[in-house]
C-alpha cells in the first residue's frame, strides 16, 4: 500500500466529516472509525483490480470476482449515510453529493485503479 495514496484518502474522508455538525447525524465517530479500519482492505481490492470507484461515489466490483463483498457492502452503506447527512446539511440530494465525491476521488486514484466516468464506462487510470 502506498502511504501517499492512503494519506490522501484519509485526508479527503476527514474533510467530508469536518463539514458535518456533530448533531447532524448519530454515529459519526463510529463511521469514521469503521471506514479507517476498512481502508487497507479496500486499497488491496483496488490494487488487485477487483473494485473501482463508480460515478456515484461508491465502490463497485468491476469483474465477476466478489472477494470481501461484505467489506465493500459495509463501506458503501457508510458512504451512503455520510452522503445523506451532507445532502441534508447542504440542501441537495445524496446522489449529487455522491457524484461530487466521485469527482474528488478520481484525481487521487492510483495508476491502474478502476474509475467509472460520467457516462458509466469503466477505465483504468493511467
Amino acid at each position: 500500500m502506498h502511504r501517499k495514496h492512503m494519506l490522501a484518502t484519509i485526508v479527503i474522508a476527514f474533510a467530508i466529516f469536518s463539514i458535518l455538525a456533530p448533531s447532524a447525524w448519530g454515529g459519526a465517530k463510529e463511521i469514521k472509525a469503521r471506514m479507517a479500519e476498512r481502508l487497507p482492505v479496500i486499497m488491496e481490492l483496488k490494487q488487485k483490480g477487483l473494485v473501482g470507484e463508480n460515478n456515484m461515489g461508491l465502490l463497485e466490483f468491476v469483474g465477476a470476482a466478489r472477494e470481501k463483498a461484505d467489506v465493500v457492502e459495509a463501506e458503501n452503506k457508510d458512504r451512503k449515510v455520510v452522503y445523506k447527512a451532507i445532502a441534508k446539511k447542504t440542501d441537495t440530494t445524496p446522489e449529487i453529493v455522491g457524484q461530487r465525491r466521485a469527482k474528488q476521488i478520481a484525481p487521487n486514484a492510483k495508476s491502474g485503479e478502476w474509475l467509472q466516468d460520467e457516462t458509466g464506462r469503466w477505465k483504468q487510470k493511467n
